[in-house]
């Protein structure tokens, strides 16, 4: 199973990420459905290595982020013109991207 230590797991998340156009989402599970793994895993990997790609744009199923990322992140999605919901979180049904 891969791991979120595996550099190339983490390249091929990143990767992905990356692709990801503005204004639209993916979720961790999505990622993880394509590399492998969990969502956990991949969140690890977003954690330590996330930094240097759009974060933003990998949030929970639910169309959330965790509650430290959600100032940081709102700016993005104001800038991207991503679809957001009244409750703050984004429109998962009109913002996503499938990473497949």
């Amino acid at each position: 199973m891969p791991g979120a230590r595996d550099p190339d797991y983490v390249e091929r998340i990143l990767d992905l990420v990356e692709q990801v156009p503005p204004g639209r989402v993916t979720t961790y599970g999505a990622l993880a459905d394509v590399v492998g793994g969990g969502p956990r895993q991949v969140g690890t990997v977003m954690a330590h290595h996330g930094g240097a790609v759009p974060w933003w744009r990998v949030i929970r199923a639910d169309g959330s982020l965790p509650p430290s990322h959600q100032a940081a992140a709102r700016p993005h999605y104001d800038d991207e013109r991503t679809p957001t919901l009244p409750s703050g979180k984004v429109d998962v049904r009109s913002a996503f991207w499938s990473p497949r």
